[in-house]
């Protein structure tokens, strides 16, 4: 399958600091990518770049063969950027919004009325098109920025934290309404923080502080610790986490709400000295099983060693 999309080196400074490091990796056509980590990762700067909007320090990308860093102007009719704060105007209709767009994109006026039901039929914002958009809520805002970005049926889609504060409902719209799209050719890249989201995605690219830790299909990166996982009830689970956390046998211990997820390079056969320990320290353990592993997990198992 054709590469779209292909980073090669990627790195942006801002002064002394290294936002992006060294970013490699390629984007088929078709395919929904995940670019994965928490705030200050990259993310937002990974995407301006391939956007055009900022330079890169050293490195390239290609979006269909043209050059980020040599002709960024070339690339943007090829592609749709939403940013975070996507400019819609606040004091023009959903439709007046969606002429604006279409006008700064060149969409013919033929073209314009079976493109508008489209995107009204899968962002269901038909009956608010004569709606000023300063008065939408947070997610109907989302997807009309989503709806103004799609106006010119773009190549390749780039969404920078689209689901950010978004209620849960229109989150699944959101969602529903990428994949719509990757379904019809479109190749999207989509930046969150949200290690739930990613699992969404064909391959997702997790980042640690610019740099890239770790590319493949969730169902891969998860399965790296199939078998080592365990997660634990106790009646005190952090006391429980700084016991664990002193072993060799244990990589990692970390809570999620009241359970204790504990990673045993070893497998099961750490389990019976992590479990002498928690029991010589007097803590109560109520329940322990293996468990499948969550990208979250996964991504704290990796951004440990990459600082170990």
């Amino acid at each position: 399958m054709t590469n779209r999309v292909v980073v090669s080196g990627l790195s942006r400074d801002f002064g002394a600091t290294h936002a992006v490091v060294d970013l490699r990796f390629a984007v088929r056509a078709g395919e929904l990518f995940g670019i994965v980590g928490p705030d200050g990762a990259g993310k937002t700067t990974t995407l301006r770049m391939l956007a055009g909007v900022v330079r890169p320090t050293r490195g390239d990308a290609t979006i269909a063969g043209v050059s980020v860093a040599s002709d960024p102007e070339r690339i943007k009719p090829r592609l749709a950027y939403m940013s975070q704060r996507f400019g819609l105007y606040v004091d023009l209709t959903v439709q007046e919004n969606l002429d604006f767009y279409a006008d700064l994109h060149g969409v013919p006026r033929s073209d314009r009325p079976a493109r508008y039901e489209r995107l009204f039929a899968f962002s269901a914002l038909g009956p608010f098109r004569t709606r000023l958009a300063g008065a939408l809520s947070g997610g109907m805002k989302q997807k009309l920025g989503l709806s103004c970005a799609l106006v010119h049926h773009p190549d390749v889609l780039l969404l920078d934290e689209p689901t950010f504060g978004v209620d849960p409902l229109s989150r699944r719209d959101l969602w529903l309404i990428i994949h719509e799209m990757v379904a019809g050719g479109m190749t999207a890249l989509v930046s969150t923080a949200y290690l739930d989201e990613a699992e969404r995605c064909d391959r997702v690219a997790l980042l640690h502080e610019g740099r890239l830790v770790a590319l493949d299909t969730p169902t891969a990166l998860q399965h790296r610790l199939a078998g080592r996982l365990r997660a634990l009830r106790t009646d005190a689970p952090r006391r429980a986490r700084d016991v664990l956390r002193q072993l060799p046998t244990v990589s990692q211990a970390t809570l999620f709400g009241d359970l204790l997820h504990v990673t045993l390079p070893g497998g099961d056969e750490g389990w019976p000295d992590a479990r002498a320990a928690l029991v010589a320290a007097g803590v109560t353990i109520q329940d322990d099983s293996l468990i499948e592993a969550s990208l979250e997990d996964v991504f704290i198992e990796l951004t440990s060693a990459a600082h170990a």
